[in-house]
């Protein structure tokens, strides 16, 4: 298992940690609650540990704290996209959106991704490496800094797959909701995934009560094979029992993504197909208008296709929202902001 920083740490490991430092038990404690409670960013501010073990804490642990790169604000809905530089100089980007129930933060779980997805730009250039709990929990802690807003919703449907970065998710998650911590609802916290089956049904096991969403976008194997290649990993007859199995242990309604790409997946026979696929679950649809990216050449199915696809799934009795597009007026799809900074660098390089 990689090194775990310390803000990755579970309370009763940084109990040990301050053992292990010739330290009382407690100061684990007090030093968890700055970290996650209180969510600060520096140990300067824990001013009711000694000076000297700040100093220690300081030399033999650094603190893993993001740095601002770029905010992009939308003059249409007040959303923010943040580009964060992390200890190694790789960038991450988050996104902010205000709702009328509240704050949501869209966080990043890998610098890149290697699922392929056609219509993403996050996974053009692969991946380079996954995030550690810290790096995905300051994304959260940063931007209700930033904003001086609480968070009350977040999903992990960044750049990077979740479940590809599994054993660093389920910390995240853990610590994020933990009630000596933000004490963030799990209900209000979504988790997506293309559909790494195993995977899902190890997190069905994990006791938590978060909401599962699949990257499906397509109604049938053959035109998902187009849009995603983990397709060719795992069926649709594989990865839909993973998700049914999911809500039968959770109770959780399962949340299916369907990004509309103009005459690839957005005919009236593809709504008939995915209703007859999904009809027997206890599920969402979540449509999606694809953002275009210039590096492939898929377009947004136009307005009256997307109304149509949305009726066809209701008539077949099929819970269906149009996802409301925020910050389009900004690098609002998932990588963009990220894959724009990158290009610029390269170009001036």
């Amino acid at each position: 298992m990689e090194q775990l920083d310390i803000k990755s740490l579970y309370e009763d490991e940084l109990k040990e940690k301050m053992i292990s430092l010739g330290e009382k038990p407690f100061k684990g404690k007090q030093l968890y609650e700055w970290l996650h409670k209180k969510a600060v960013g520096s140990y300067a501010q824990m001013s009711n540990l000694s000076a000297s073990l700040r100093e220690k804490l300081q030399e033999q642990e650094p603190l893993t704290s993001l740095e601002v790169v770029e905010v992009q604000t939308s003059k249409i809905d007040g959303t923010q996209k943040y580009l964060f530089r992390l200890s190694d100089g790789h960038v991450i980007e988050s996104v902010w959106m205000k709702y009328k129930h509240g704050n949501s933060v869209c966080i990043s779980s890998q610098v890149g991704c290697r699922m392929g997805c056609r219509f993403c730009a996050s996974t053009i250039g692969g991946l380079t490496r996954n995030l550690k709990p810290s790096e995905m929990l300051d994304q959260i802690y940063r931007i209700q800094e930033l904003t001086g807003e609480r968070v009350s919703n977040v999903v992990v449907m960044g750049t990077g797959e979740p479940l590809d970065n599994y054993d660093n998710l389920i910390r995240f998650i853990r610590i994020l909701s933990d009630e000596k911590g933000q004490n963030l609802s799990q209900r209000n916290i979504t988790v997506s995934t293309c559909g790494i089956v195993p995977r899902i049904r190890q997190l069905a096991e994990e006791g938590l009560t978060i909401t599962l969403a699949l990257s499906l976008h397509a109604p049938n194997d053959e035109k998902r094979k187009e849009l995603m290649p983990i397709a060719y990993k795992y069926s649709l007859s594989e990865v839909l029992p993973a998700c049914a199995y999911y809500f039968e242990k959770t109770g959780r309604r399962l949340t299916f993504e369907y990004s509309l790409v103009g005459g690839k997946n957005d005919s009236e026979e593809d709504a008939r197909q995915l209703a007859h696929l999904i009809g027997g679950l206890n599920c969402h649809v979540n449509l999606i208008p694809v953002n275009p990216i210039k590096e492939r050449d898929f377009v947004q199915s136009g307005k009256k296709v997307i109304e149509n696809f949305k009726n066809k799934l209701e008539k077949y009795k099929i819970n269906v929202t149009i996802r409301r597009e925020m910050g389009r007026d900004i690098d609002g799809a998932c990588g963009q902001l990220r894959k724009s900074y990158l290009d610029k660098r390269e170009n001036l390089s």
